[in-house]
């Protein structure tokens, strides 16, 4: 399939078969995650993979719980949990980014997070990026320092329905402006 075609195929998955996913399908999806760019190749990211069930049952019920659950509820469902460890980029990128006002590390880790999901929707799996979890818990039960910047959690698993939503974006023609 081409470019286009794998793009618009990926969506957000909240509802999850059981089928467990193989570590081979994992690593195809973080090695994506591995070559993506980043500023001055700082690769500010760490990526804990949780696919045992029982282990990923608790690690789901710490981070979405009390008001984070209205957005988690269906995370309990995915086979794997991908926490992704925002780490200091180089100095120069994070002078860079003072200068400016943006934090390089994290358009880097979306954009590190998007070849996860791009590589399993081309494996046939489905992917949500979340970024509203109870990041204290989480914390916890996975035994990080506090001072450990948690910003993306990555459901990863098979679709539990076939096919794709069709998507509700704003055509080209509104966001598109050539040399003004």
């Amino acid at each position: 399939m081409t470019f286009l075609e794998l793009a618009q195929k990926r969506e957000s998955v909240r509802e999850y078969r059981p089928d467990t996913v193989s570590r081979k399908d994992i690593d195809h999806c973080l090695e994506a995650a591995r070559i993506a760019p980043s500023a001055c190749n700082s690769q500010p990211w760490r990526f804990i993979v949780i696919d045992d069930p029982e282990f990923k049952t608790r690690v789901a019920q710490a981070a979405f719980s009390g008001v984070h659950a209205v957005t988690g509820r269906f995370v309990i469902s995915a086979p794997v949990l991908i926490v992704m460890i925002t780490e200091r980029s180089k100095y120069i990128a994070r002078v860079g980014g003072a200068l400016k006002n943006v934090q390089y590390s994290l358009i880097d880790i979306g954009i590190a997070a998007e070849h996860i999901c791009l590589a399993a929707r081309e494996r046939g799996l489905g992917t949500c990026m979340l970024g509203w979890f109870n990041d204290t818990a989480l914390k916890k039960t996975l035994q990080l320092p506090r001072s450990a910047s948690v910003d993306l959690v990555i459901t990863l698993g098979l679709p539990a329905t076939a096919g794709t939503r069709e998507k509700k974006r704003k055509t080209l023609d509104e966001i598109r402006i050539y040399n003004k």
